[in-house]
């Protein structure tokens, strides 16, 4: 927890980044409708990133969102894990004035390197 920085403000960052995952899926899908990705509320237990039925057949990932300065990240993928409920988690990161980062399982990567076109 940073000092000097108010409950509020954490949750508006962590929010900020919830809703950068929810418009780069629909701008990414153009099919999907806006109620077919969701960004919870704070304090929500389970995906940060809610997908509907047709959202989740072109993008097969539960999301978890982290917006910290410094980060540890298998608890963090631990709870994306305990959420997926049978999907593909996804944990995304964010620190402080740095880009967002996208963790996934190294063995289900290396399956999406097998399908990536290259020019």
């Amino acid at each position: 927890m940073a000092k000097g920085i108010s409950t509020a403000s954490r949750k508006s960052k962590g929010r900020a980044l919830q809703q950068l995952v929810r418009d780069a899926v629909l701008e990414t899908y153009d099919s999907l409708e806006p109620d077919d990705c969701k960004s919870t509320a704070m304090g929500q237990g389970g995906e940060d990133v809610q997908l509907s039925p047709a959202a989740r057949k072109l993008f097969p990932y539960s999301v978890e969102c982290k917006r910290h300065r410094a980060f540890a990240v298998y608890g963090p993928y631990e709870q994306a894990k305990a959420n997926a409920g049978g999907y593909q988690p996804l944990l995304v990161i964010q620190g402080d004035r740095k880009k967002p980062l996208a963790i996934l399982d190294f063995n289900h990567f290396m399956e999406l390197t097998k399908h990536a076109k290259v020019d």
